[in-house]
């Protein structure tokens, strides 16, 4: 097993994975084209030692650990998704997937639409009344 010093120091996604037991990485993969999937545009990184998807800034980083897989959102996309994400223990930043369940992949992508979205509201274009240009 990899230790987590060496997993916070890979260079990319791909290494980041390959640090995994193969159960993991498939699960880790599955997730990550959950992502693509929903946010072709953006762009892979690793960030605070964790895979990240980066996006007019970040946009969602995700992390395995011993029984869950993290995947780490602003608290507006936990509130937003509550009812979904009723199922998996969240904080307010973060909801775990554990290992022994599925990756619930359609509601992942819904998730970072939603983000996508937020995202690019944030930097959208305003004309002097605070309303965004068309």
């Amino acid at each position: 097993m990899v230790s987590e010093r060496s997993r916070s120091q890979s260079k990319n996604i791909d290494d980041y994975i390959a640090t995994f037991p193969q159960n993991v990485q498939h699960k880790l993969r599955e997730l990550r084209s959950a992502i693509k999937e929903a946010a072709p545009e953006a762009e892979e990184s690793i960030s605070y030692g964790m895979p990240t998807f980066k996006l007019n800034g970040n946009l969602v980083h995700f992390a395995a650990y011993n029984k869950h897989i993290g995947f780490y959102v602003p608290s507006s996309v936990i509130l937003a998704f509550k009812e979904k994400l009723s199922i998996y223990k969240q904080s307010k930043g973060t909801v775990q997937f554990p290992m022994d369940w599925p990756i619930p992949s359609k509601t992942v992508k819904e998730m970072v639409r939603f983000r996508v979205t937020e995202s690019a509201a944030k930097v959208a274009p305003v004309c002097s009344t605070g309303l965004p240009l068309e």
